[in-house]
């Protein structure tokens, strides 16, 4: 007999019903939503909530990987599933293509690897408080973000959108005891139900063009004004989850004030799910115009060297990780931009290189970003805070940690041999394209974005050179820092599985090119943009020179240090320039070590800096201070809060906390209520006619 699921098929092409890896995601999700249920009734303080948290957000993982990876290996275009939905005859339709699969596994690796690294960094013993409520919301985090990427009808994905945006809210806010952590929350929330409204007006646009609230693409004949107004208004939406500038404004105070294995989620998956929305609407919209791509391009190179640029200046480590999410977003979108400018001059290598380029930065960023935030988080934990120059030396005690945020360090530079080189390589020659393609003259200034790209990569590796050296290398600048331990093995563990991927992708990228082929096809709508992705690049010859360059670099470093036990060289102290007692005030600071780049670059950074400068010939004591404000959110956004506030001050003068006037308040709303129900024109025509 058919069904609805029938008829939803037969409109849209697809086949319905369950098939193996939509089973798999599934339980998955089940797995992980409910991991965190059963510590909820364990004594506060009790160890076996939080394993058996850890143990099931583990299994659902495994699980939604296997799912996840054999929809990318057999390239379905996906089956409609249905599940009971909150109101009789309106099922959730869900459906797992290629391109959801991509995402699905980047959430369920993440998963696996924060819920491991949380049994060390956020241990139940020590956060009592807390810890409970973390790893359930934490779940359920987990299980919105994968049913994001599933939904295939308005209401699922609305539904899975809502509780993304809460429970996100909620992990920010852990520390709910800080004021910092509570304003970081608070702005996030504001900012996320922004995107929400922006993305029901898409919805509601969609369902005005198709006539369906599934996730279809609208009529080729639909009116370009308003496939223009539907992915403005997906820009603006998804722009916000995913931090394009200027809509970045929540993103560092969150990325900051987060647990470190949440703000890894946060900035290795969270701000992707922005771009999968964004991705998703653009195969809804037939024939994009250039235009739109030229748009995404310029949004793109400005988020990565503006975020790159706001990096330099930070003294917070967590915050300068964060604003480096911004420059990653960035380097995706430029990706995706000069994918949109080859579909509609009818270019495919630029297709192919632009989308997917920015599809594996996906991978790539969620991988060695993650890296870095666990990382981060360790040095903290060993040396009690989260500021570049309170640290110092950890690399003396603290060497894995030190050796794996390197790994992180050089894959974000994009560097080789690691997985940042191949997909930042990818985008690199598709920017150069349109200068070299004999048709695209017309489309040659898009090769400035390259340059763009080459700047982001210059200060990127300046941007570390001063996170490792001041914070690893050289002489401890605190008693913690010169205290501090290494982490324990749950957290160094999957430390080393991330870097181990990044080191995998960057010297073997023929391991990823069947999923980013079929991924990048479901996007494209093209069955031959899949060959395409297997020819652009020599995949082959990429994969032995950087595997040779990873042997070579581990040889001869063994060699070095064979060479220099060897020859017993005695270490003598570094000439001080004549001081006597040289301390660790002498070393080179972060601020200090980025102060020339900080101030090239203060046309745009705005540097601020506070307590004096030398003047006389005797020093005299002095404090002298300096950081580069978020133009966003310190210029704009809290002065104008600060002037709105002023303004409506008087206001404030109804709200007293007294009970009495409370209830006259109450009484005169009443009375205006029931005026309005008394019948004024017969009244009036009533006395009038007597």
């Amino acid at each position: 007999m058919p069904t609805a699921g029938d008829a939803i098929a037969r409109k849209s092409g697809a086949e319905t019903g369950f098939y193996m890896p939509m089973l798999l995601t599934l339980m998955a999700v089940v797995l992980i939503a409910g991991s965190g249920v059963p510590g909820l009734f364990a004594r506060q303080g009790a160890a076996w909530g939080q394993i058996t948290a850890t143990a099931l957000t583990v299994l659902g993982a495994g699980v939604g990987i296997a799912g996840g990876w054999l929809a990318l290996s057999v390239a379905p275009a996906g089956r409609i599933c249905l599940l009971p939905g909150i109101w009789p005859g309106m099922p959730l339709h869900l459906r797992l293509d290629a391109l959801s699969a991509f995402f699905t596994v980047l959430i369920f690796l993440m998963a696996g690897a924060g819920a491991v690294y949380g049994q060390g960094y956020w241990n139940e013993a020590k956060h009592p408080r807390t810890g409970r409520k973390l790893r359930a919301i934490y779940g359920l985090l987990l299980a919105s973000m994968v049913m994001v990427t599933l939904a295939y009808d308005v209401i699922a994905f609305l539904m899975a959108w809502e509780i993304m945006a809460l429970t996100s809210f909620f992990l920010i806010a852990t520390e709910d005891h800080k004021p910092e952590c509570r304003q970081a929350a608070w702005i996030y929330v504001v900012a996320t139900h922004v995107g929400t409204l922006a993305l029901f007006a898409v919805f509601a646009l969609l369902h005005g063009a198709s006539g369906t609230f599934l996730l279809q693409p609208v009529p080729v004949r639909t009116s370009m004004t308003l496939q223009t107004a539907i992915f403005l208004l997906a820009l603006l939406g998804f722009g916000l989850k995913a931090g394009i500038m200027p809509l970045h404004f929540w993103l560092p105070g969150a990325h900051a004030n987060a647990p470190s294995h949440i703000s890894a989620l946060l900035s290795g998956v969270l701000l992707k799910i922005g771009i999968y929305g964004l991705l998703r609407i653009l195969t809804l919209l037939p024939h994009p115009p250039a235009l739109w791509g030229v748009l995404v391009l310029i949004l793109g190179a400005t988020n990565a060297v503006l975020g790159v640029a706001l990096a330099l200046g930070q003294h917070d480590i967590k915050r300068l990780l964060a604003y480096h999410s911004i420059e990653n977003i960035g380097i995706i979108l430029m990706g995706v931009g000069l994918a949109m400018i080859g579909q509609a001059v009818h270019q495919p290598v630029w297709v192919v290189l632009g989308i997917a380029g920015g599809l594996l930065h996906v991978w790539n960023h969620g991988l060695f970003k993650s890296l870095l935030f666990l990382a981060a988080g360790s040095a903290i934990r060993g040396a009690h805070t989260r500021e570049i120059d309170a640290m110092g030396g950890l690399a003396h005690r603290m060497s894995f940690t030190a050796g794996l945020f390197m790994v992180g360090a050089v894959a974000i530079c994009g560097l080789p041999p690691l997985n940042g080189f191949i997909s930042e390589l990818l985008i690199y020659i598709g920017l150069l394209a349109p200068a070299t393609h004999s048709a695209g003259e017309g489309w040659a200034a898009v090769a400035m974005a390259a340059v763009a790209l080459s700047v982001v990569g210059a200060l990127a590796v300046a941007c570390f050179v001063k996170v490792f050296g001041a914070a690893f290398l050289g002489h401890a600048r605190t008693n913690k820092a010169a205290n501090a331990h290494e982490a324990p093995l749950s957290m160094i563990a999957p430390m080393w599985v991330l870097a181990g991927l990044c080191a995998a992708i960057g010297m073997a990228p023929l391991l990823v090119v069947v999923p980013l082929g079929h991924a990048a096809a479901v996007w494209a709508g093209e069955g031959t943009v899949f060959a395409r992705v297997l020819t652009v690049m020599p995949w082959g010859i990429l994969t032995a020179v950087n595997s040779g360059l990873a042997v070579s670099l581990v040889l001869g470093t063994f060699a070095i240090r064979a060479a220099r036990r060897a020859a017993a060289v005695p270490c003598r102290p570094t000439w001080a320039c004549g001081y006597a007692r040289p301390d660790h005030r002498m070393q080179y600071t972060a601020t200090s070590f980025a102060q020339p780049l900080v101030r090239l670059l203060r046309w745009a950074l705005r540097p601020i800096t506070h307590g004096g400068s030398a003047h006389t010939i005797f020093l005299q004591p002095m404090t002298r201070s300096s950081h580069v404000p978020d133009f966003v959110t310190d210029t704009m956004l809290f002065r104008f809060w600060q002037s709105f506030k002023q303004k409506i001050s008087p206001i404030r003068r109804v709200q007293h906390g007294s009970v009495q006037r409370y209830l006259l308040y109450m009484m005169l709303a009443l009375f205006v209520l029931l005026a309005t129900l008394i019948p004024f024109g017969d009244l009036w025509r009533g006395i009038m006619g007597r």
